[in-house]
């Protein structure tokens, strides 16, 4: 049998219609991780078809995490946003924040309107159902990062924001282009900035009963999003040291991080239902 006939086999076209998906859907049954991949990093029908199951998953399955291949700060923004804050006008506006290239894979109309799906879909659940969240699991966004952490800081202890702004002045030299750090610590330019951002995110878990006190479920919501974004600081780290060391290293860096992303998600949501996450990714 050629590989053509064996794809004319198995294959079922879609047609449009509200069933195109159920064999699908069948076939993941009780799965807790739902992997859609997609192999043009833009192109419409694959964004499209992706968010349709993605709807289905959510709206039968109960499918809670929407883990992207992208950046944590941005895609807090619109997570934000389908939760039911204010702060956005739409769900275009919510996209805004994605602004590093390549724009068009998350800032396209057919995720506006599965954002604005989203946030619908969550306004209509009942007050015992968990509502569904918008997530980056990606790792360059080492100053949109650094920037949140500080900010976070800030609100609940401004001496340990004090602290923190010293430890990430490590990268001040470097304007905005983490790669040019990345070079200079490799070739013995500069010293690494890896104590530093280690021992922030040391800091920020250690003083996460202090912070939990203060302000119940909105504080642990608070902290876990800025221990995300000190982590990824800390991984965001030795991945630009390792991009010139070797490309399959920091490959491996990139796919571990998002990894520990979705396991800390799942974790971090854990209740009396173990939450399922489904993952957008390219290729």
């Amino acid at each position: 049998m050629t590989d053509a006939e064996l794809v004319r086999e198995v294959a079922q076209p879609l047609t449009g219609g509200a069933d195109d998906y159920d064999a699908l859907l069948e076939l993941i049954g009780d799965a807790r991780i739902v992997l859609l991949g997609e192999a043009s990093h833009g192109t419409h029908e694959f964004y499209f078809e992706r968010a349709a199951i993605t709807k289905r998953l959510s709206a039968e399955k109960g499918f809670t995490v929407l883990a992207i291949e992208a950046d944590w700060p941005d895609a807090s923004r619109v997570h934000r946003y389908v939760r039911g804050a204010d702060e956005d006008a739409d769900a275009n506006e919510a996209l805004s924040g994605f602004r590093r290239f390549p724009t068009w894979m998350w800032r396209n109309t057919v995720v506006v309107e599965f954002v604005e799906w989203l946030r619908q879909h969550n306004n209509a659940l009942d007050s015992k159902q968990a509502p569904a969240g918008f997530y980056g699991m990606d790792l360059y966004s080492l100053h949109g990062s650094i920037n949140a952490v500080l900010n976070y800081l800030e609100k609940v202890d401004p001496a340990a924001a004090a602290r923190a702004r010293r430890r990430y002045s490590c990268f001040d030299h470097f304007a905005r282009e983490p790669q040019e750090y990345g070079y200079a610590a490799t070739v013995g330019e500069i010293e690494s900035c890896e104590d530093e951002v280690v021992d922030q995110l040391v800091e920020l878990r250690q003083k996460a009963g202090e912070f939990l006190r203060r302000d119940g479920d909105v504080a642990a919501e608070e902290l876990f999003f800025a221990e995300q974004n000190a982590r990824l600081v800390k991984n965001a780290e030795q991945y630009y040291r390792s991009m010139f060391r070797g490309r399959a290293s920091s490959w491996n860096l990139r796919d571990r991080h998002m990894v520990e992303t979705i396991e800390a998600l799942v974790a971090h949501l854990n209740g009396s239902r173990q939450p399922k996450a489904i993952v957008w990714a390219h290729n």
